[in-house]
């Protein structure tokens, strides 16, 4: 992190420090095989992430927040504050459970890459050899309708590959044009607004949507994962909750997510809040939720301990406590910058790159989070996010419960918490 950056996040938020105690620790998790000894956070950079939450919280603006952040694949400093239902005050916890939301498009791509080690699935795999109806997806040529009121069309150049899904670069929809009749048309019949079906049949019925660009050209915030998770189900005859099971949880011990339970089995499960005209806090009523049925793109709910295992699997080239996930040179190519701008972009975010599944800092000097070149991130819709930082050996996963609309948008508290570690590391 350049030092201004470390002299800003600091000096925000250090005069809140000198009345503040250290938070809850985790458990400790054993670390990986001969890992290197880990740092420590700064004193003023534990306790201004803890003012933080709790200002943050005081004010009414989040319910609560927990983090958890390790070095060298060692946990050194967890943070806990706020309520998981602010009705009861029912406090959080090390072990609440919430909703992570887009955070499930890394495990799905992980999914994905250990079925190509084993040879069931490949890169350059065409999408409609597992999924047919794509086969006849058709590239739109205007995002806006002709006089009969259609999108014109004509047949892509390019096939659409299981890599382009992997890139988020396969032109399906909807992406975050605010000006757009076609990404409209695409919110209006992506997966959560059709009223039933499993993930395969809801998958299917993208594909007589009209592609937004050619395959493999650009990358785009949409369905992607969720068609990438419809191609796993084809490719090894599964659901994609026991591919996830079998292939990341259990080899992981990732006992405590899985996909959205049923209602009479979320009492650990934090509310997720929405501010209302007042300003005040209210329950969601999660209009997108995937009650029964499995996305590849969204739907977990996970814990922090168990997220920064897959986290830290990720940061040691593909192992964890000596179970080996992906091979040290799968995790390379997913790793690498196959899209090298562009990413978020369209939400006013320069700097960051794509590999497969995950975000890639290109250019730390130009983004404006509080990252490093190289840096593997991803978030998720609700006020979660993880990240890991090779350069360094940091690696974190942060956690609220807040849905945004136009009363209040994402927290960025969470962006601030990891700056702050970034710049409290080994001081």
């Amino acid at each position: 992190m350049p030092v201004f950056k470390k002299i800003v996040v600091g000096l925000l938020f250090l005069y809140l420090a000198a009345c503040s105690a250290e938070s809850d620790r985790l458990p400790v998790l054993p670390a990986a095989d001969g890992l290197s000894t880990a740092g420590n956070l700064s004193w003023w950079s534990r306790a201004a992430m803890d003012t933080l939450c709790r200002f943050t919280v005081w004010r009414g603006a989040s319910s609560g927040f927990i983090a958890m952040f390790s070095h060298n694949g060692v946990p050194i400093h967890s943070m806990v504050c706020g309520y998981q239902d602010i009705a009861s005050e029912r406090p959080m916890t090390v072990d609440t459970q919430m909703r992570i939301a887009s955070m499930t498009k890394p495990i799905t791509a992980v999914a994905a890459m250990s079925l190509v080690e084993e040879g069931l699935l490949g890169l350059n795999d065409r999408v409609g050899t597992y999924l047919p109806a794509f086969n006849s997806s058709l590239l739109a040529t205007d995002n806006l309708r002709d006089a009969s009121g259609e999108f014109p069309t004509r047949p892509a150049s390019n096939p659409m590959l299981v890599r382009h899904l992997l890139m988020f670069a396969s032109g399906v929809g909807p992406g975050r044009e605010k000006d757009s009749a076609l990404v409209d048309y695409w919110n209006d019949n992506g997966i959560y607004r059709q009223p039933s079906g499993d993930l395969g049949s809801r998958v299917t019925a993208l594909a007589s949507l009209p592609l937004l660009e050619e395959p493999g050209t650009s990358w785009r915030y949409g369905f992607s994962a969720d068609v990438l998770g419809a191609v796993l189900e084809k490719a090894t005859g599964q659901p994609l909750a026991e591919i996830f099971q079998e292939r990341i949880f259990t080899p992981l011990g990732m006992d405590n997510t899985r996909f959205l339970p049923p209602p009479d089995q979320r009492s650990r499960m934090a509310t997720v809040y929405i501010t209302n005209e007042s300003g005040d806090l209210v329950p969601s009523p999660l209009s997108s939720d995937n009650n029964g049925w499995a996305p590849g793109g969204s739907g977990l709910v996970s814990t922090l301990s168990d997220y920064m295992r897959f986290a830290l699997m990720l940061w040691n080239e593909g192992e964890y406590r000596g179970v080996r996930v992906l091979e040290q040179e799968t995790l390379e190519n997913m790793l690498r910058l196959h899209v090298t701008e562009g990413v978020l972009l369209r939400e006013g975010i320069e700097g960051l790159g794509w590999g497969l599944g995950l975000s890639i800092v290109a250019d730390a000097d130009a983004s404006v989070m509080p990252d490093n070149a190289g840096d593997v991130w991803w978030s998720g819709f609700y006020g979660t996010t993880f990240f890991v930082s090779p350069d360094t050996g940091l690696t974190g996963v942060i956690m609220s419960q807040l849905e945004p609309n136009e009363h209040a948008p994402r927290p960025v508290e969470v962006f601030l918490i990891q700056g702050l570690a970034h710049a409290g590391l080994g001081q």
